[in-house]
């Protein structure tokens, strides 16, 4: 097996050369941007009728988008080992552009509504194991980290832009459009999915997909994948590592409405503080893609997860904006230090014929890993800042604190347990 390479000779210029590859990129910054501003439509569609159920809609689009990623994730994931992924890719874009194609006609409900979002949702859930295999498919490993990262810092940017421009570009579909408004809409986001699609026919027909084996199926599959993540520590460690990390960036949504409470006094400006992060994520991503080979052989998972439980325990005592948004970058920066060397670890020591397991597995461990801990950090809040604010004089911020400093401890403790982990399997493995 080869040696696990941190870090690439040629960078993003040679990536940018390779044709199947930039056609890959190009669909992914495509079609990532359309599932943000799809999202915001479905939203818009849920609530245009009024009512005062406005908030049990939104939050019903919101849960049927998740379910799916929950639910269905790892079973995804197997779909993609049977099938080419050229053709899973592309037939996942242009069933979300038939969905979107089909709002229009369909009956003006909203369990309708909610079932196309479903739909929708499993398709994106498809998609996504089949778009992290393909990046080994059209990319030599020496460049798999440039490539991981360019992948990280789209990832990450459309998760800001695209709810950033979502509202305006429909709102200005609409105003360029005021005849059309039962579908310009729909139309426009279906017909970007389509070109998503067509970018995709470039990658290579020629892939060798390993027949079934006697007696497979789902659940046979589905125990096979979990018994190889368990036998190979290499994986399952990165895997333990990248549910850990989303987690973090799950937990802090909810921690953002509260800082965001205490430094500008509005709860509703915590998005500035997401944003921030996220900056810290691509630049982060951006520096391993070019100067990788300057960290070959340095625990940069073990960093990170020490950075980011020290930016955590910063957040409890900070009350000024921009250190916040400073403090925020950074917990970014050390978050990239996991995510683009665990995903290229992945991808260089997984068999093809597991890799959309693998991922399927992992985008499910990453969904629930978002959920959870910010149900539970949720809970401790209300309860902590309750107990807090009953003794009057503004105590509920030490509520606040002590949640962020447990964390902080917790974030701690578990990501140097996993990375002792992965250590030791890459010890085996070189």
């Amino acid at each position: 097996m080869s040696e696990l390479d941190l870090n690439s000779p040629s960078g993003y210029l040679v990536l940018l050369r390779n044709r199947q590859f930039l056609a890959l990129w190009l669909a992914q910054i495509l079609a990532q941007l359309v599932d943000k501003v799809v999202l915001i439509l479905l939203i818009a569609l849920a609530v245009a009728d009024g009512g005062e159920d406005l908030n049990t809609r939104e939050s019903s689009i919101m849960i049927a988008m998740t379910l799916p990623a929950i639910f269905l994730g790892s079973i995804a994931g197997i779909f993609v080992d049977w099938h080419p992924k050229r053709a899973v890719l592309i037939l996942c874009n242009f069933l979300r552009a038939a969905c979107l194609f089909a709002i229009p006609l369909a009956p003006r409900s909203f369990p309708v509504l909610l079932l196309i979002t479903f739909i929708i949702s499993t398709f994106t859930n498809v998609f996504a194991p089949a778009e992290q295999s393909a990046i080994a498919l059209v990319v030599p490993k020496s460049d798999l980290l440039p490539a991981n990262a360019l992948f990280t810092i789209t990832e990450v940017g459309s998760l800001i832009v695209g709810f950033a421009i979502g509202a305006p570009i429909l709102a200005l579909t609409l105003g360029l459009l005021p005849q059309a408004t039962a579908f310009s809409r729909e139309v426009l986001l279906g017909s970007l999915y389509l070109i998503s699609g067509l970018l995709l026919l470039a990658l290579p027909k020629d892939e060798i997909i390993h027949p079934k084996k006697v007696g497979s199926g789902i659940w046979s599959d589905l125990r096979d994948a979990f018994q190889y993540v368990r036998h190979n520590h290499l994986i399952g460690g990165a895997m333990i590592q990248l549910t850990l990390l989303y987690a973090v960036l799950g937990a802090m949504q909810k921690l953002s409405i509260n800082l965001a409470e205490v430094v500008t006094g509005n709860r509703e400006e915590f998005g500035s503080f997401v944003a921030s992060v996220g900056v810290g994520l691509a630049i982060s991503a951006l520096l391993l893609g070019k100067f990788g080979k300057k960290f070959a052989h340095r625990p940069l998972p073990l960093l990170g997860f020490m950075g980011m439980s020290f930016g955590l325990l910063l957040y409890a005592f900070v009350t000024d904006l921009w250190l916040a948004w400073a403090i925020g970058a950074f917990i970014g920066i050390n978050g990239g230090l996991i995510v683009v060397p665990m995903r290229t670890a992945i991808q260089e020591h997984t068999p093809e014929n597991m890799r959309g397991k693998v991922f399927g597995l992992l985008n499910n461990g990453e969904n629930i890993a978002a959920s959870l801990p910010l149900a539970l950090v949720a809970v401790s809040l209300d309860f902590l800042t309750g107990i807090f604010a009953a003794q009057g004089g503004g105590n509920q911020k030490i509520g606040f604190q002590i949640v962020l400093v447990v964390f902080s401890l917790i974030v701690f403790a578990l990501g140097s347990w996993a990375w002792r982990r992965t250590k030791k399997a890459l010890e085996v493995v070189l």
